[in-house]
């Protein structure tokens, strides 16, 4: 049994597009890759046999690196064991077909579920293929939908010098300096225990690559049958919706200088504490968004119950946290996604504002459907917070949070959803 160890360079890592001098080698074959995942994981599910077919296939499609999102797969499953250290579960199942942990956020949230494997793949290879800011039409996962819309990438991608590349995907994903190397040390074990050995199942590679008359329909397939749920749930969405506003207000954030803690693999945000070790699963990830954007040119009312009815998430003003690599969380600046403030009230003497506290609305998550409005005290004036939580945990996440982000802060009211928090927000800080 090959026991991966560090110490290989995260520079050595390839871009994640391919192109003339950036091919996967002929040597990583699906049988090869499974043997790779079958020497530390006899007893793996028959439900993922012939993953890397799906991996080879969806990722030819989408023209990326593949083999590097493979080995990225084996670490944030723990060779599809679905496990932490010392044989624990961790929060992702495999009926999940989850397999970069996306929108787990730790403590039992288990993240996004997948219809079948080859739609899991997908969902990955999308979310890697996001960071090098190539258009992604229906994005399978929530998660990666999110994160395409707020613009979460852009600024950070804008001070990329080349080609996006492994270790920069690494640096995002994960707040272990070490996640770079794990996976090239992955990648360096399979070349040199696995790439000169006979393909065991070369069979993969033929159902991988079918005929060339039939490889259109199969890329149609993977690119519009597979992701439907998804882009069903893109064409149902309200024209005017919370992100639509969300969108307007973090263009007018970002001229204001606000800022939101953040994360953009699968990895949570913010996360409360982190550990050395991967994949052990991740401390509750918490993100805030500002809600109130300074002055407004056309200020409106926040998002109404209809439009934010969603069958799969609710359309808030913030992203959905989550989580891939258990603990190897890593945060980010961003500017914080967040619905215009309500209409002002009729014009008062210019220097009445000046004297009095302001105060300001704010959003954060710990992935649940329920909502606590925070109250918490600031330099400023006063705060409040509509903080997601989940059923059970309400008072501990709340606890955590305001210990966290929101001294001196005590809970205002509970609410069976964000929407109805963030009216009442709104309602005693009209100026959000």
């Amino acid at each position: 049994m090959l026991l991966p160890g560090t110490g290989v360079a995260a520079e050595s890592l390839p871009p994640i597009k391919t192109s003339s001098s950036n091919v996967v080698p002929e040597c990583v074959t699906p049988g090869r890759l499974m043997a790779f995942i079958k020497d530390r994981n006899p007893q793996l599910s028959p439900e993922l046999q012939k993953i890397a077919v799906e991996y080879m296939r969806h990722g030819e499609a989408l023209g990326v690196r593949w083999d590097y999102a493979f080995f990225q797969m084996v670490i944030e499953t723990g060779y599809l064991t679905f496990e932490r250290e010392k044989g624990r579960r961790g929060d992702v199942r495999a009926k999940q077909n989850n397999f970069a942990g996306l929108g787990a956020t730790g403590r039992g949230v288990s993240g996004e579920a997948f219809p079948d494997v080859s739609t899991g793949v997908l969902a990955h290879l999308q979310h890697v293929l996001m960071y090098t800011g190539e258009a992604i039409d229906a994005p399978v996962a929530e998660r990666t939908q999110k994160v395409i819309e707020w613009k979460v990438l852009d600024t950070w991608r804008d001070g990329i010098k080349g080609p996006m590349t492994y270790a920069h995907l690494a640096e995002k994903w994960a707040n272990n300096k070490a996640y770079g190397s794990m996976i090239a040390k992955h990648a360096e074990i399979f070349a040199e225990h696995f790439c000169n050995t006979p393909d065991p199942a070369p069979e993969l590679l033929a159902e991988a690559r079918p005929q060339q008359e039939k490889a259109p329909a199969r890329t149609v397939a993977a690119q519009t049958e597979e992701p439907a749920p998804a882009a069903q749930r893109s064409s149902t969405r309200p024209t005017v919706s919370g992100r639509e506003l969300a969108q307007r207000a973090i263009e007018e954030a970002r001229a204001s200088g606000d800022t939101r803690r953040s994360s953009l693999g699968g990895a949570g945000l913010g996360a409360l504490a982190t550990e050395g070790e991967a994949p052990v699963a991740a401390a509750p990830a918490i993100e805030t968004a500002s809600l109130g954007a300074g002055a407004r040119v056309n200020p409106q009312p926040p998002p109404t119950s209809a439009q934010q009815n969603e069958p799969t998430s609710p359309l808030s003003p913030l992203i959905q946290a989550a989580s891939t690599v258990g603990s190897m969380l890593r945060s980010m600046t961003q500017q914080p996604p967040a619905p215009p403030a309500p209409p002002a009230a009729a014009p008062v003497a210019p220097v009445a504002p000046v004297a009095k506290a302001t105060c300001r609305v704010w959003t954060a998550s710990y992935g649940g459907a329920k909502a606590i409005l925070i109250k918490a005290p600031t330099p400023e004036g006063v705060s409040y917070t509509v903080l997601d939580v989940n059923e059970g945990a309400e008072k501990r996440e709340a606890a955590a949070y305001i210990a966290a982000y929101a001294k001196g802060g005590h809970i205002e009211s509970t609410f069976t959803s964000q929407i109805q928090a963030l009216e009442k927000a709104f309602e005693l800080c009209p100026e959000g």
